[in-house]
């Protein structure tokens, strides 16, 4: 071998070793999740599964909530005013705030009210040119919480200043734009992928602003992120963020234990007292803002009539769920918010489980000899029902006491809740893990009739008391006149019993010890921007 190759050899040698170093030096980390995401934007979708994968690492809000409470803090906007008729919002900007990038794409600007505007138009003007960009694709929390009533216009009033306009004095206003939905994209990208025939990809391969860029997914299987480094709150200490989608709850634990992930979601509650044992994980847990329930579609028979839903509801026994199903982690549930949220109407009375009373109400309700339902359970585990299948066992057995025969369907997730949009289920599984900590949060997008259209009210009730109820509840501003509207409220839902309240659950996150700096959130979301990794 000549000299002068073996020189320049030794210098590829030492250069791919310098490059291997760097790769080893680079920080991953893996999230154990439970389920794969409907899509990326989050604007079309509801469900805290598909928040974890778009929204939560990738999209930032005007304000957002401290992880950890219901805080709300600033974001995209460093400030804001609020008119003391309550009708004008107006947000400072942010400056300096960047894009992410792609191959397709290199932002030529930082976001600006542009980008404000464009994000929100796109879902409140149905002749926006991006409005019907994804075919199918409906604005289902935009549409559950009523926005269109709410806001009269947006307006830009200048580069780094945007005003909302009210047609209402709206008391959780503010909480509202906390949301997922409320996520800001680049007007500049749509524009881009528009020029380029292309302009479903704003949608596929999303550009935000948050911690973490998306790099690719191999559907049901993972997701690959990378740290952002130009992010405005600081780049995330972790290089990059792997989600492994491991629906099994069980197989999660064995990746968990055996390091093949750092941090898993959902744990079965019958592995809770193993975890604690383990001294490799440390076990985070929280009082859940959330509710498990089984919704009645009430357009269809026998889910129209208000006594076979009480008779269903009083047939079902909580207390063999809760410990079947939540293995003590959870307690029986008789309103739609949890006990810890103020409002919370301790006076209703739920109903007791009496199999021999709810057989006479169904014959009452003219089913003597029962019925035949279809019972949808949930397809992956939830912060607020860990086994949809174990417990539409058992809500099978208990309804079979009184004579109705339940027969057991599910789908994939994403089937899941595209079929539940258009009505299609009988009673369907499902359940809510609050967003922002107000009352509304519950009410509204569970049950209200904005909600029908929007997709998360499963059980298409739509109800002209309890809705003026909870619409006069958003204009009042002080909090103990709202309180006693949602009240009202409460006793309503348990008269006319659209929905079979099941359980309020308490989370548990477990992490591995090399974790630092993560935070179980209020909402659920698994947060990483602050996390990092120690040996």
């Amino acid at each position: 071998m000549k000299k002068g190759n073996w020189i320049v050899k030794a210098g590829v040698i030492a250069l791919f070793g310098a490059y291997a170093s760097v790769a080893m030096a680079a920080k991953t980390l893996v999230f154990c999740s439970e389920g794969s995401p409907e899509g990326f934007n989050p604007q079309f979708f509801t469900t805290g599964t598909t928040a974890d994968a778009g929204s939560v690492p990738m999209f930032n809000r005007l304000v957002e909530m401290e992880t950890g409470t219901t805080n709300i803090k600033p974001a995209l906007a460093e400030s804001w005013e609020i008119s003391p008729d309550g009708l004008t919002y107006t947000f400072k900007l942010r400056k300096g705030v960047k894009f992410h990038s792609n191959a397709r794409f290199k932002p030529s600007r930082d976001m600006n009210a542009d980008d404000i505007l464009f994000s929100y138009y796109r879902m409140a003007d149905d002749k926006h040119p991006f409005h019907n960009n994804t075919p199918g694709q409906t604005y289902a929390y935009f549409q559950d919480v009523g926005m269109a009533k709410i806001v009269d216009k947006l307006e830009k009033v200048d580069d780094m200043t945007v005003r909302f306009k009210l047609k209402r004095p709206e008391a959780p206003f503010l909480a509202t734009l906390t949301m997922d939905f409320m996520s800001v994209q680049s007007a500049e990208y749509a524009e881009k992928m528009k020029a380029a025939n292309t302009p479903d990809l704003i949608d596929k391969d999303v550009i935000g602003t948050g911690a973490f860029q998306f790099v690719s997914y191999q559907k049901d299987a993972i997701i690959r992120y990378k740290a952002h480094d130009g992010y405005w709150d600081g780049r995330p200490k972790i290089d990059n963020l792997i989600y492994a989608i491991t629906p099994d709850a069980s197989v999660r634990y064995a990746k968990l234990k055996a390091g093949e992930c750092q941090v898993m979601a959902l744990p079965k509650p019958a592995d809770v007292e193993l975890m604690k044992k383990d001294p490799n994980i440390k076990l985070l847990s929280q009082q859940g803002l959330n509710i498990g329930y089984v919704s009645f579609n009430v357009e269809k028979k026998p889910f129209d009539n208000k006594a076979v839903r009480q008779a269903l509801s009083m047939a079902v026994d909580k207390e063999s769920i809760l410990k079947s199903v939540y293995a003590g982690s959870g307690q029986a549930a008789k309103n739609l918010i949890p006990p810890t949220m103020w409002s919370y109407n301790d006076k209703v009375q739920d109903y007791a489980y009496d199999p021999v009373k709810a057989k006479a109400l169904l014959a009452k309700a003219g089913y003597p000899n029962g019925v035949d339902v279809e019972l949808w359970y949930l397809p992956v585990s939830r912060p607020y029902n860990p086994d949809g299948k174990r417990m539409a066992e058992l809500i099978q057995a208990d309804w079979a006491k009184i004579g109705v025969r339940a027969k057991l369907m599910s789908y994939e997730w994403t089937e899941y809740k595209k079929r539940s949009k258009t009505g299609e289920q009988h009673a369907m599984m499902f359940g809510w893990s609050g967003d922002n900590g107000d009352p509304d949060n519950f009410f509204e997008p569970i049950l209200g009739c904005s909600a029908v259209k929007g997709g998360g009210n499963t059980s298409r009730w739509c109800n002209k008391e309890y809705e003026d109820l909870i619409q006069k509840a958003k204009q009042v501003p002080a909090q103990a006149d709202r309180a006693k509207l949602y009240a009202k409220a409460q006793e309503i839902i348990h008269e006319e019993a659209p929905v079979l309240l099941i359980a309020h659950s308490l989370r548990f996150t477990p992490v591995r010890k090399e974790v630092v700096g993560f935070k179980m959130d209020s909402t659920a979301h698994h947060y990483f921007k602050k996390v990092d990794l120690v040996k």
